[in-house]
């Protein structure tokens, strides 16, 4: 989250994507509802809502996943590289297990249904934006079961990688920060993930904050006690 919204009680800037009118202008109603956010910009497709994180940079984003020109996943991927301080909250009807693992590998921090209420996507936004991950029920149990005991190593393997990281950790912090433990330098990490320098700056600088890290000695113990890289 903004850290001057988040001090001075400013409303929550969020973007809203979807490609049916009637529910993106429902969800804008729905959110411009509450006090304590702020719909600044609402998109048809992933191009848009792309465009408008740009022009307002929100503190997070409500997405869908179907969507044309540029669907939710690619649309997720982009902001995670080109605006990682957004968080992405997915709100989709779409909960079979690759859509889901796509979702969260691509940098979705939370993921919701479109059965969730206005108190249930609004917490979902708020934890999103300081750094936490929310999943639906339906997520949640499909994820257990894919990696409880018996259940098909293929899936097994995908789902404990697209399991949100800990202390709010982004999925592409994680790679990240798994590549510092590496011993990759910022140019080197820029490189191999084709990322500017200042992107990937600026997600060190979130790990960081949210490991408590002061430095990437620090930061490199973190990733061995939490078994990142």
């Amino acid at each position: 989250m903004n850290p001057a919204a988040a001090t001075s009680g400013s409303p929550l800037r969020i973007v809203v994507a979807d490609d049916q009118a009637s529910v993106r202008e429902g969800l804008v109603l729905l959110l411009n509802g509450l006090p304590d956010i702020d719909v600044v910009g609402a998109a048809a497709d992933g191009e848009q809502a792309l465009a408008l994180v740009a022009e307002h940079q929100p503190d997070a984003i409500l997405l869908d996943l179907h969507m044309p020109v540029l669907d939710g996943i690619g649309a997720t991927r982009r902001l995670a590289d080109e605006h990682p301080d957004v968080a992405v909250v997915v709100l989709t009807t779409y909960v079979d297990d690759d859509t889901v693992l796509d979702a969260l590998r691509a940098g979705a921090r939370s993921y919701l249904t479109k059965d969730a209420d206005r108190a249930e996507i609004a917490q979902a936004l708020r934890a999103a934006a300081a750094g936490l991950a929310v999943l639906d029920a339906d997520v949640q149990a499909r994820l257990l079961a894919a990696v409880a005991p018996g259940a098909r190593t293929a899936p097994s393997v995908e789902a404990a990688r697209a399991v949100p990281p800990p202390d709010g950790l982004t999925q592409r912090e994680a790679e990240i920060l798994a590549l510092i433990a590496r011993g990759l330098t910022n140019s080197e990490i820029a490189a191999q993930l084709f990322l500017s320098n200042h992107t990937v700056k600026t997600h060190i600088s979130r790990i960081f904050a949210k490991t408590g890290s002061r430095d990437r000695a620090a930061a490199i113990g973190y990733a061995h006690r939490h078994s990142i890289g």
